[in-house]
Order: C-alpha cells, then structure tokens, then sequence
C-alpha cells in the first residue's frame, strides 16, 4: 500500500472515530483523492513534505479541533497555500467536492497577501479552521526549506497573523501555533 492511501486510511479511520456517516467519510476520502492527484503528478519523492500534506491537514482538524464540518473537512484536503503546482483547479473542486467546499477553498486567503490578517478574521468559523490548520502543517515542515530569507518571512507573518488568528480561534490550534513559533524562533536565531 502506498504512503498516500495508508494516510487516507488514517484520515477514514479518525473520521469514523469522530462520529462522521459513511458516506462522509467517503466524500472525504474523495477530497482526498483529488488533491493527491496534483502531487502523484508532480512529486517524484513520497518523502517530500508536501506529499501528505492533506491528509495530515484533515487529521489537524480531526484530532485538534473535533467538530468540524464535512465541507470544511473536504476543503482542508484539497487547500494548498504554497505551491500552486500542486492546488486543485476550482471546477474540479466544484465538480467533484460541491459549491460549498469550492467556496470554502476560493474564500480562503494565501500567504503573503497584504490583507491576510483582514480576510482571515471576517472568514467563517469552519473557514478560518481550515486556513488555520492548513498554515499549521505547512510551518511544521517549514525547517525543510533551504532558503532562510523565507525562513524569517514566513516566521514573521506567523507573528503578526497566524499565532493572533489562531488564539482568538481555537485554543488547541493557539497551542500549537504558539509551540511551533517558539521552536521555529530558536531555529532561526541558530541559522542566523
């Protein structure tokens, strides 16, 4: 069995532990479907970082927060902020997922953008959870990255947007904002 379908597997699993129907936890395994093909496409490693990324986006929200939506559920599994190589278009999410999670996914704000901090707190509840989530296991992997001038973007944006974002969201997703900044700040003072 492949890396990508034992974390599918993982996802189902954590889902039905959550109380979710079968046939949502089938439509998530679709969600999960989609954004893996991108990456099947385009990834020759299944080590690179951003090979399980949705799958472990979706446990974020299974394991972290506990109730969450399905629609939101299926929108983490096909959000991606930073490599737009590996992001679903908007009719295959459309098409495949429903107008609600494509709305999700075109709602939510990337990286960078000068009104993140805005667009981030007028987003719904299920929406900001997903950004959230998203932005969190995108960082967690972020010491992977070579480039230190990134290192220090990303580091600050997180100071001034997310870990705020985060603690007046979700106290379990504030915890590992707030870990990870604290962490990753060392890192950095260390590269220099």
């Amino acid at each position: 069995m492949e890396r990508h379908e034992l974390m599918a597997a993982s996802v189902a699993s954590a889902a039905r532990g959550r109380g979710i129907s079968s046939e949502d936890v089938e439509r998530l395994g679709a969600a999960h479907t989609l954004a893996m093909e991108p990456r099947l496409a385009a990834l020759q490693d299944d080590h690179d970082p951003a090979y399980l990324h949705p799958a472990r986006t979706v446990l974020v929200l299974l394991q972290d927060v506990g109730e969450v939506p399905v629609d939101a559920l299926c929108a983490a599994a096909v959000h991606e902020s930073e490599r737009a190589d590996l992001r679903v278009s908007p009719d295959a999410v459309r098409d495949a997922l429903g107008h609600r999670v494509a709305q999700i996914v075109s709602a939510l704000p990337l990286p960078r953008d000068p009104r993140l901090l805005e667009r981030l707190v007028t987003l719904d509840e299920p929406s900001v959870l997903v950004a959230l989530a998203e932005r969190l296991d995108q960082l967690r992997h972020a010491h992977l990255h070579r480039d230190l001038s990134w290192w220090r973007a990303i580091y600050d944006e997180a100071t001034a947007v997310w870990v705020p974002v985060a603690e007046r969201t979700h106290p379990r997703l504030a915890d590992r904002f707030r870990h990870w900044h604290r962490t990753f700040g060392r890192r950095l003072e260390k590269a220099g």
